[in-house]
């Protein structure tokens, strides 16, 4: 399927009087594309799919239906922070789907990442036709496509779970509106349309969750370790000024052990490694100068309260040769 391409001479959206454009005119296409039907939108809570969100909302109000899938793979307090901000704040028609045994099950002793991204997302796509199945007037799937992911996806570098279009059978329109904007575009566009700081300046978290951050075949001992490390480097950032500062930070925990000691005892256990980036466009990246002071206190917790990880690394490589997540 031939993606969009980015006109070259679209105008980058840095300022609130073009992004209240960009807005009008996609308010006006979303209402001339949709029309009197209802649309269905893979709400994660992330920076894309909110603003997405708020376009639908502003466009078609109560015709918009989201679903928030949590597969297993979501940061810890996720789902509770998404039910929370749109379903209690936000009032938006919001349908909650707890699929964490059916997508770890599809996961099991699967190590090729490709192969992983691509069971993610067509259990997403599963997930919302039989969502779809239980509603009337569903004719349209909405998705917070962004511009890099058309641009990794051409070039082979990864695949999105996002990119490349519904199966035939399911009988969805795509509904994709900040599908030609970089990541600090759609961030202007969510200012402007009102949504909280906390939402529109939260780092990016990819479709497939903690699903990329755990490579090779995903255990449920790894995964629980991914999730706890992160969390605790996440609570660190903000309590020392650097969260909204380092564009998106995360740990690893890949699928190798190494010798340690704890309580004077031989361990074997897994290493995290924690990555911190800065970008505009996620097209290319720098590594965030993290404090030594600070990366040592991350350490000493990370070490002492996640089960079964005896190291901590930093990760000091750049977009390009890396990517910014590990698959």
């Amino acid at each position: 399927m031939e993606q969009a391409k980015r006109p070259e001479t679209m105008e980058r959206i840095t300022t609130s009087e073009l992004a209240k454009a960009f807005i009008e005119e996609q308010v006006a296409e979303l209402r001339k594309q949709i029309g009197d039907k209802k649309v269905l939108l893979a709400l994660s809570g992330g920076v894309d799919s909110s603003v997405v969100a708020a376009l639908l909302i502003k466009a078609v109000g109560q015709q918009l239906v989201c679903v928030h899938v949590n597969h297993g793979l979501l940061r810890k307090g996720e789902p509770e922070q998404v039910i929370k901000v749109f379903r209690d704040e936000m009032k938006a028609n919001l349908i909650y789907v707890d699929a964490t045994e059916r997508f770890l099950g599809k996961l099991a002793g699967i190590s090729d990442p490709e192969t992983k991204r691509k069971i993610i997302g067509g259990e997403f796509i599963e997930v919302f036709a039989e969502e779809a199945k239980k509603l009337e007037g569903i004719e349209f799937l909405a998705q917070g496509t962004i511009y890099p992911d058309i641009l990794e996806s051409e070039q082979g570098i990864k695949a999105h779970h996002n990119v490349g279009g519904l199966p035939p059978e399911l009988n969805f329109e795509l509904v994709e509106p900040v599908k030609l904007l970089y990541k600090d575009e759609v961030r202007v566009v969510g200012k402007e349309l009102g949504l909280p700081d906390n939402m529109v300046y939260r780092q990016p978290f990819p479709g497939p969750g903690l699903g990329v951050r755990c490579p090779g075949a995903i255990t449920r001992d790894r995964l629980e370790a991914v999730r706890e490390s992160d969390a605790i480097l996440r609570e660190e950032f903000a309590k020392n000024g650097l969260e909204g500062k380092v564009w998106q930070y995360f740990t690893v925990v890949p699928d190798f052990k190494s010798t340690g000691i704890r309580d004077g005892k031989r361990t074997f256990d897994w290493p995290v490694i924690i990555r911190a980036v800065n970008t505009k466009d996620a097209i290319t990246a720098t590594v965030e100068n993290v404090p030594y002071e600070l990366m040592q206190h991350i350490t000493d917790r990370i070490v002492h309260e996640v089960k079964g990880i005896n190291r901590v690394l930093y990760d000091f490589t750049p977009k390009p040769t890396a990517t910014i997540e590990y698959e």
